[in-house]
């Protein structure tokens, strides 16, 4: 299944992919839940993402940067889950930040996943597009008061 999510922001699309780092990392992580961040090595293929989910659930999420590039029009980092939490059985997400103007660019989310079975991938829907479009105030206010 997937889920796509954009969000218009200030910044060239350059020094916003650079500020995809630990602190926005941190920024990004929703208000419900608890999280002990392991380990972050930055966005980049070859960089980790290690989570340890302390509340609502006590579970695991580790991901890899498997790919990045950038062109004249957009940049982008992808991440796949090499250790997920219960219910989930694939994850990779593709961040991506198109270039809209000199000054202002384009946030995208693009998440392709899956559950445990057709129920459990549909299920799972609703929880997973709702906290990718919490991001969509954290994104504004971090990249629009710089």
């Amino acid at each position: 299944m997937n889920i796509v999510i954009k969000t218009k922001v200030h910044g060239h699309y350059l020094e916003v992919m650079e500020q995809f780092d630990r602190p926005l990392f941190e920024k990004l992580v929703p208000p419900f839940v608890q999280i002990q961040l392991e380990e972050f090595t930055g966005s980049k293929t070859g960089d980790q993402v290690k989570i340890r989910f302390l509340f609502p659930m006590k579970a695991s999420w580790y991901s890899d940067i498997v790919d990045h590039g950038s062109d004249s029009q957009m940049a982008y980092f992808v991440d796949e889950g090499t250790q997920l939490p219960p219910g989930l059985r694939y994850w990779r997400h593709k961040h991506i930040v198109e270039r809209l103007s000199e000054t202002e660019s384009l946030i995208v989310d693009q998440i392709e996943y899956r559950g445990i079975g057709v129920l459990g991938t549909i299920l799972m829907y609703l929880p997973l597009w709702f906290t990718f479009l919490l991001r969509k105030p954290i994104y504004r206010s971090f990249f629009n008061s710089k």
